[in-house]
């Protein structure tokens, strides 16, 4: 089952040109991982600082290897450096649909 990883960090202004370029080496490094689908970064509208990047993952155990490995390790370490924080992670996956669940849906036909 696919899983979406938000990835939350506060990121200053004189730190967004480091921060930016480590987080295209992550995705760069990550898009070579078994099990990576994609990759989005996004910054918020009411509050510059904050950073949202959201990674999608065929399975947990794929999410998983990738952030246990060196690399990534590395490489976030040199973020949480910049940030002078730890970076959060939280980690989603779309609800089954089973038919109890999807009867209550107008114009579900049932099967």
């Amino acid at each position: 089952m696919a899983v979406k990883v938000l990835i939350n960090r506060k990121v200053t202004t004189e730190n967004v040109a480091g921060v930016l370029g480590l987080i295209i080496r992550l995705r760069a490094s990550a898009a070579r991982q078994p099990g990576y689908i994609s990759g989005e970064t996004l910054m918020s509208v009411s509050d510059p600082e904050r950073y949202l990047v959201i990674s999608t993952w065929q399975t947990i155990d794929d999410w998983k290897a990738w952030l246990d490995s060196n690399e990534r390790r590395e490489i976030q370490k040199k973020i949480d450096e910049l940030l002078g924080d730890e970076t959060e992670y939280e980690v989603f996956h779309y609800p089954e649909m089973n038919a109890a669940t999807l009867r209550s849906f107008r114009g579900w036909e049932g099967g």
